[in-house]
């Protein structure tokens, strides 16, 4: 058996990788936040781990190590976005949007490199706010930005091991919380988009499974963005 884990893998793009793992073979532990999972999949444990608390993380870590002797595959997927202005956005809102984004994915991947194995595979969960800047999310972009370089640089941390480290870049993707959006905003984001449309979760999750697939793809931005920008 292969163990996984997916942060943030109980909804959106989060459980669609989850569930390709699965299929592949992997047990998966989810980190989750809000309303309980109540989807009965094998092979699937999701634990509720508040990703802004160095408690809850440090226990999620605790917690599948006590069940697991290794880790085949970790997917950095959770994130937060508080939607303020530059000026409205307080110290706290900054710290926990970058607690939940790049400080508890450090450490799962530090506190979990003894048993990663060799071959393994790292993922992260990016997005096209941290490569072209967006008005409201100031603060989101910046810890997406963080991500896109934490994948970089930890390359070199697992060179010579076949570990591979990449980041999934998706642009704006048809997941739970884009389906609040006002039909108006929808409407000019797809003006922006060459294909004119939001992606679907499959489409972003393919992304990962290339990643997963190919032991040659390294240290790289993997953009899935249906053109975003291109006006």
């Amino acid at each position: 058996m292969k163990y996984a884990i997916v942060t943030g893998g109980t909804s959106g793009i989060g459980l669609g990788v989850a569930k390709m793992l699965i299929e592949k073979g992997y047990y998966v532990f989810a980190t989750y936040v809000g309303s309980d999972f109540t989807e009965n999949l094998t092979n699937f444990e999701p634990i509720k781990t508040d990703q802004t608390s160095r408690e809850d993380v440090y226990q999620f870590i605790s917690y599948v190590k006590s069940h697991c002797n290794q880790l085949d595959c970790l997917v950095c997927n959770a994130g937060l976005t508080i939607r303020k202005s530059f000026a409205e956005t307080t110290d706290t809102d900054w710290d926990k949007m970058m607690e939940v984004a790049v400080n508890s994915h450090y450490i799962m991947v530090r506190e979990f490199f003894p048993i990663i194995p060799t071959g393994s595979r790292i993922l992260f969960t990016g997005s096209q706010m941290g490569l072209v800047p967006h008005a409201m999310v100031l603060s989101y972009g910046v810890t997406k930005a963080a991500i896109h370089a934490l994948a970089k640089n930890l390359v070199k941390e697992f060179e010579g091991t076949e570990t591979t480290v990449n980041a999934i870049v998706p642009g704006f993707v048809e997941t739970p919380w884009q389906k609040e959006k006002p039909e108006e905003i929808k409407q000019n984001i797809y003006r922006k988009t060459a294909i004119h449309r939001f992606a679907s979760v499959d489409e972003i999750v393919d992304a990962y499974r290339f990643c997963i697939d190919n032991p040659f793809v390294n240290g790289s931005l993997i953009e899935v963005n249906g053109g975003y920008n291109y006006k």
